[in-house]
């Protein structure tokens, strides 16, 4: 029997197919028409393996956290550490996608990857000796920092016309600039708010002493 010059229809390509448009005009370019004829398969195919275009949605928003490393949280490294590091894998998976974060800005819902994020984060800070509703805090805090970082670049926001800032905003007079170097620029205002957040959040430590595990003193495991 010849096979099919049609590749099968899966949840997996649907859902790559899903990410690009995602990726390339946006949110509102995703519907379950647009989504067919780029599979170049009838619309109704669509509903026998998503029920509506949220739930393709979805699926995209858990593909692109399941690329999240939650390695750091199990494997003994300090709570602070921690947050540092897989802050940075969180924001690199959402920086590669940016026109999927405001559908993931809803919350985890029923979406596997980040319920997953979301239990390891808040487990990490209660096994670390942070009590039940500040560890929830970090977790909110934290994502939205990072959701909000990887949603634009705060560089690419300025535009390159030096006579406007000297004209009428004389402490912006490099602020054209800022565009050329935004790689530097972004990346540094995100390592700058990660480091006060994290710092901030040692000195209000249950206990004192930053964290527990460490030399200077374990936390206090209170509700």
């Amino acid at each position: 029997m010849a096979r099919p010059r049609t590749p099968l229809l899966s949840r997996e390509r649907i859902v790559a197919a899903a990410l690009a448009l995602v990726d390339a005009e946006g949110l509102p370019a995703v519907s379950t028409r647009r989504l067919a004829a780029e599979l170049g398969v009838s619309g109704p195919s669509l509903y026998n393996h998503f029920r509506t275009k949220d739930e393709i949605l979805d699926a995209v928003a858990d593909a692109v956290c399941a690329d999240v490393d939650l390695s750091m949280f199990t494997d003994g490294t300090d709570w602070r550490d921690a947050l540092v590091a897989w802050a940075r894998s969180y924001r690199a998976a959402l920086a590669a996608h940016p026109n999927i974060v405001p559908h993931l800005a809803r919350g985890p819902g029923r979406r596997p990857s980040q319920l997953r994020m979301a239990d390891a984060v808040y487990g990490a800070m209660r096994d670390a000796g942070w009590p039940r509703a500040q560890a929830t805090h970090i977790g909110a805090t934290m994502r939205y920092f990072v959701a909000g970082s990887a949603l634009g670049s705060f560089a690419r926001g300025f535009v390159d016309d030096a006579a406007l800032y000297e004209r009428d905003y004389p402490h912006l007079d490099q602020a054209h600039l800022l565009a050329e170097h935004q790689q530097r620029v972004d990346e540094g205002a995100f390592e700058t708010g990660l480091r006060a957040l994290v710092d901030g959040l040692a000195l209000r430590f249950p206990g004192g002493g930053g964290g527990a595990g460490r030399e200077d003193g374990a936390g206090r495991d209170a509700d």
